[in-house]
């Protein structure tokens, strides 16, 4: 948590980020990322002054409880004195002890976001499904969080001016408005009629930029002019292995002399291989997103 600290900025975890997409495909497969094409909304985690502290911070973390579909998982929580945002104990369950920061105490309209990363902990947990390493697992956690309709919560509560900061979590605002982008392009949902933090909506318009950028590259149809260029001189001399600084790498395929070439999908990030020759249209076997390719 950035407490009036300096905020890190750009898209320093993107590898990890977009490998944490991929992750959360492969365990939970594409029909149940489907299911969550409802964020959660403000109206399910709004928390007043005049709401009970602990009544209400039990209400938020059952909502969201709801959203994950945990229904066996209780949460307890309470307050204290500590450097990060939150902090949950990860036991067999199904009641889980949840510390959140004193600081919540008097900023209760981000008692929500604290609450969802720390329940997608649990709903990771039960999964069995982590990242090697402290860093690499809660940017996983950040990832689904946002991925699966929680985590423009997080986003919202970054705010910054030239006295005092805010951000949870441990992607960069950017980075929270790149996957809450990913998640828009998929369900067609737009996220920032939420917001409240004029920094939140700047950081996903940036996010969004960057996003798009994943559906601009070869051999995809839709690359622009350079990239285009640049593929079919690849193309031409066909050196196998991944070129430096672009997505994509040919390999000769054994026996027939077919060459293919092998990208990202803009949506899951998981490698597709396909022939050079021409137009092709593909389709990635772990999100099912039609791709129209010019190989």
């Amino acid at each position: 948590m950035a407490n009036d600290g300096p905020v890190e900025h750009g898209y320093p975890h993107l590898e990890t980020v977009r490998a944490a997409v991929t992750a959360l495909y492969k365990r939970l497969s594409y029909d149940t990322i489907q299911t969550f094409g409802t964020s959660v909304v403000p109206a399910d985690v709004a928390f007043s002054d005049s709401d009970d502290l602990y009544l209400g911070a039990q209400r938020v973390a059952r909502e969201l409880v709801r959203h994950y579909r945990l229904p066996d998982a209780r949460f307890v929580v309470g307050f204290r004195e500590m450097t990060h945002a939150a902090n949950v104990e990860l036991t067999a369950g199904p009641e889980y002890f949840v510390e959140l920061n004193d600081r919540f105490r008097t900023h209760r309209r981000d008692i929500g976001a604290a609450l969802a990363h720390e329940v997608m902990h649990v709903y990771l947990h039960r999964l069995g499904l982590s990242f090697p390493g402290v860093r690499d697992n809660e940017i996983l956690t950040d990832t689904a969080t946002t991925y699966l309709g929680a985590g423009w919560l997080l986003l919202d509560a970054y705010r910054e001016d030239s006295a005092s900061s805010q951000k949870l979590g441990y992607l960069t605002p950017e980075e929270f408005g790149y996957v809450l982008a990913k998640r828009a392009l998929v369900f067609g949902e737009d996220p920032s009629v939420w917001f409240t933090s004029p920094q939140a909506y700047t950081a996903y318009v940036k996010g969004m930029e960057r996003a798009r950028q994943d559906e601009q590259q070869p051999p995809l149809t839709a690359a622009g002019w350079a990239g285009r260029r640049r593929y079919a001189r690849d193309r031409r001399h066909l050196v196998p292995g991944p070129r430096p600084g672009a997505p994509y790498a040919f390999t000769p395929d054994g026996g027939g002399g077919v060459v293919r070439v092998s990208f990202p999908c803009p949506t899951c990030h998981q490698r597709i291989r396909v022939p050079v020759r021409g137009r092709v249209r593909a389709r990635c076997a772990l999100c099912r997103t039609v791709l129209e390719c010019d190989t």
